[in-house]
């Protein structure tokens, strides 16, 4: 059986904790100032923060606004496939993250006025969290 920690570390889930739900965050977040990047069909805006023991070492907030996808179920669908390719690349940025003892809130919004393919949705996540990867290493 492999130790916790290894367990841990190559853990492909999506808890709670990494999910940013506070209000005041979200205002942080968007209140001018923290750098962003974009990848079709998505853009990202980002904040580093020094970690605390009880966070993660990165938490995510999905937004797809009804202004660029009218249908509810070209909204939620987007949101999965960004969850999902979230869940399974986050590791790279987890890893380095943990290793500088940092914290990292990152926003991913949907740009696209129309529904993508799970691939296009995977290679913008792929490319916006080694992208910030590249920045914090």
């Amino acid at each position: 059986m492999q130790p916790a920690e290894h367990r841990r570390a190559y853990s492909e889930t999506f808890t709670k904790a990494e999910r940013i739900c506070s209000r005041r965050i979200i205002d942080r977040l968007f209140g001018g100032g923290n750098p962003s990047m974009a990848a079709f069909p998505l853009r990202a805006v980002y904040m580093p923060t020094d970690a605390t023991p009880e966070q993660p070492s990165v938490a995510v907030l999905i937004s797809v606004p009804k202004r660029k996808l009218h249908h509810a179920v070209d909204r939620n669908r987007m949101k999965r496939q960004v969850r999902e390719a979230y869940r399974r690349n986050k590791h790279a940025l987890l890893a380095s993250m943990e290793a500088q003892g940092k914290h990292l809130d990152i926003a991913f919004i949907c740009i696209a006025d129309h529904p993508c393919t799970t691939t296009q949705v995977t290679a913008s996540v792929c490319k916006i969290l080694r992208r910030i990867n590249e920045k914090y290493t």
